[in-house]
């Protein structure tokens, strides 16, 4: 069966989120075309966001090749998973084999996932501007395709950075599929970068506030975001941390 491995993975990924009694909303799922090439551009605050954003793409009946950082390839468990749903590696020091390999997959009418945010944000929002990668832009001019938003919030209250997670049952997960954003004339990356990101920060911002488990008492709970009373970090305090994080695996992988 074609992509046996992947669709293995979703019926697990139903199993866990049963067993979780995760309370998962997915709207505007029709906007994602259900056919030809789309780039798919998602928020990035759960090592486990990707189940989500696939899911709303799967009920259109898509697969999405998601473009994922190289160590995780390189895992033991994860890496045999990633290659086996031909998800795409993403080496830092080799960006143009990873453009590549998504260009191909896009002239094939294959669906590819990228994180314009590239890492997973300590602030639980969409990163400022500056901090946003032109990779979905670019391969969106490349090739013709749409470029889809597609937002999720509550997904970081199960698994996140910093050894952050939560087995509670009935979490709310909501996932919003925004209307297909078609580069305009003479358009460039940097523009249309800017675009997707400004779509992306309103989208969050409406599930946001219209999230059905908003805390008791905000600034006790790590998850909300500080621009609303939470506990999370600041967006300048949580810039320094990924930094220090991303530093700190840096020394990690030259001293193995």
């Amino acid at each position: 069966m074609h992509d046996l491995t992947y669709r293995l993975v979703i019926r697990a990924c139903h199993v866990l989120f049963r067993a979780l009694g995760l309370r998962i909303s997915i709207v505007g799922a029709d906007r994602l075309p259900s056919t030809g090439p789309v780039v798919v551009a998602a928020n990035h605050s759960s090592f486990i966001d990707f189940m989500f954003v696939g899911e709303a793409a799967r009920s259109q009946g898509r697969l999405v090749r998601f473009m994922a950082k190289q160590s995780v390839f390189d895992a033991p468990v994860s890496g045999p998973l990633l290659r086996g749903m031909h998800h795409i590696p993403v080496d830092r020091a080799h960006g143009e084999t990873a453009a590549r390999s998504a260009y191909r997959a896009l002239r094939a009418g294959e669906v590819v996932g990228v994180y314009p945010e590239a890492t997973i944000g300590r602030a639980f929002v969409v990163k400022d501007r500056a901090d946003v990668k032109r990779g979905a832009a670019y391969l969106a001019l490349r090739t013709g395709a749409p470029i889809v938003p597609v937002a999720h919030w509550g997904v970081h209250r199960i698994f996140t950075v910093d050894g952050r997670y939560s087995l509670r049952r009935g979490t709310a997960v909501q996932v919003l599929v925004g209307e297909p954003i078609h580069p305009l004339p003479g358009e460039d990356a940097d523009a249309l970068t800017t675009r997707v990101h400004t779509v992306l920060v309103s989208m969050v911002d409406e599930l946001i506030d219209t999230y059905p488990q908003k805390p008791a008492e905000p600034h006790t709970a790590w998850w909300w975001p500080a621009s609303r009373g939470g506990g999370a970090p600041a967006m300048h305090e949580a810039r320094l941390l990924d930094e220090e994080a991303r530093l700190k695996a840096d020394a990690g992988r030259r001293r193995g």
